[in-house]
């Protein structure tokens, strides 16, 4: 027996537990909150669900690959799902095979039609501006292939099921607020200080607060026009993943903020008058022929110049203190302008959804609330945070110009992920629902 065959026949498809994934999930460098026994819960309110491994050495082996699998109605008959998984090396042909061997008879367990997967695994990074810093996976695609996956293409814009492409934030290095202010631009940088100055803070919603979730998230969809999820789906989200989820929202303090314009004004008015006292010494100096003490600096020309300036940051002031003055008259001081619901995991943190207020974008509420999510991420040690998902289309004259742009002024890389595969489990009814599919899409 060769040393390649003896390994092949040492991993065994097996039946796991769903602490056996959260387990290796948490360690494996591919897992996320998708592949945990709390999704797999949420995704048991469509289907069925089965969790399956490979362990090297028999049932009582070392978990070398796993994942749950959904078993929801299409067309013709059930159809498997598998979102970000399985968690293998896709690289090891014997995995691979494992593993769609585990696959194939869980789905003919469950007499369905298929299995698709959408793996986790990095096809291709790629920088700032979307050039690739590494060399494609095409081990991953030749073994997929070689066992029977169908491969649904390399595809760019938003999925409506996993994305493609996610944009990533690593924190590796970064210990502090400083260092981490440190690594973004400079433009990211003031936004983060407006929204800060202006009395803006983040906290954490309740249960019985997810209603203001939703409706930031409504408005957002409205403008970018699609329909978004109910408040009993994030009420079970909430229930099921507990302290690994986080519904933060940004809240306004306009009354501290409108002391704040105040104090500002006052201390502009009192700069204004002085400057306005040496003008009038410096004029009464120059008629009766005396040199200012200081050339440049308290000279008329300078001083009506700085009179000036002083006059449009006043008169800038006094609009703040209008414009703030009347949202507080009619929406009150506090109000929740930017929310966004984040998942923990051992690997990283994820910002799954996201909703704003546009009336309030001038003040950044979005720059501050992932800006707090990165700072727990250093408070607990976890390296990575994740934007999620990004179109792949790098040109600034395309629609998703405007996220992808808000996303890298954090810094960060982009992960291509490989896509869609599908394994045909039923043959016969396989090739009459791709038929269907054709026919409905032609």
């Amino acid at each position: 027996m060769t040393t390649a065959t003896a390994a092949s026949t040492s991993l065994k498809p097996v039946k796991i537990t769903p602490e056996e994934l959260d387990a290796f999930s948490a360690k494996h460098p591919q897992g996320s909150f998708q592949q945990t026994s709390q999704m797999a819960a949420m995704g048991a309110y469509s289907g069925e669900i089965d969790y399956v491994g490979v362990k090297r050495g028999g049932d009582t082996g070392e978990l070398v690959a796993a994942c749950y699998v959904v078993y929801t109605k299409g067309r013709l008959g059930l159809e498997g799902s598998v979102w970000c998984g399985p968690l293998c090396d896709y690289d090891d042909p014997q995995v691979v095979e494992a593993m769609t061997e585990a696959l194939r008879r869980s789905a003919k367990a469950h007499h369905a039609i298929s299995v698709s997967c959408w793996p986790a695994a990095v096809y291709q990074l790629h920088d700032l501006d979307g050039k690739p810093t590494s060399d494609p996976d095409t081990a991953m695609m030749e073994n997929m292939a070689r066992f029977g996956w169908k491969h649904g293409g390399f595809t760019v814009g938003y999925e409506k099921v996993i994305n493609r492409w996610n944009f990533i934030k690593g924190l590796d290095g970064i210990h502090d607020e400083q260092e981490l202010l440190a690594s973004f631009s400079k433009y990211r940088r003031k936004n983060i200080r407006i929204a800060q100055d202006a009395g803006l803070t983040v906290r954490r919603l309740r249960r019985d607060e997810l209603g203001t979730f939703v409706k930031l998230c409504d408005m957002s969809a409205a403008r970018q026009g699609f329909k978004g999820r109910d408040v009993a789906y994030y009420e079970r989200l909430f229930d099921t993943f507990g302290e690994n989820i986080e519904f933060n929202v940004v809240e306004t303090h306009f009354d501290e903020y409108l002391k704040t314009l105040e104090t500002k004004l006052a201390a502009a008015d009192k700069d204004k008058h002085n400057l306005e006292r040496q003008l009038e010494r410096a004029r009464a100096a120059a008629e009766n022929g005396e040199a200012p003490k200081k050339k440049g600096a308290s000279d008329p020309a300078t001083l009506e110049k700085r009179i000036a300036t002083a006059d449009k940051k006043i008169g800038a002031l006094k609009q703040d203190i209008t414009k703030v003055q009347g949202i507080i008259d009619s929406d009150g001081p506090v109000i929740p302008v930017d929310a966004g619901v984040y998942f923990w995991h051992p690997n990283e943190e994820v910002c799954l959804s996201s909703g704003e207020d546009d009336r309030f974008m001038d003040y950044y509420p979005s720059s501050l609330i992932h800006f707090h999510s990165m700072l727990d991420c250093i408070a607990r040690g976890v390296t990575r945070f994740n934007f999620y998902g990004i179109s792949g289309i790098f040109d600034e004259n395309d629609p998703s110009y405007g996220v992808w742009q808000f996303k890298t002024r954090f810094g960060g890389f982009v992960e291509e992920l490989p896509g869609k595969f599908t394994l045909p489990v039923d043959g016969l009814r396989f090739a009459a629902a791709e038929a269907a599919h054709k026919l409905l899409h032609r």
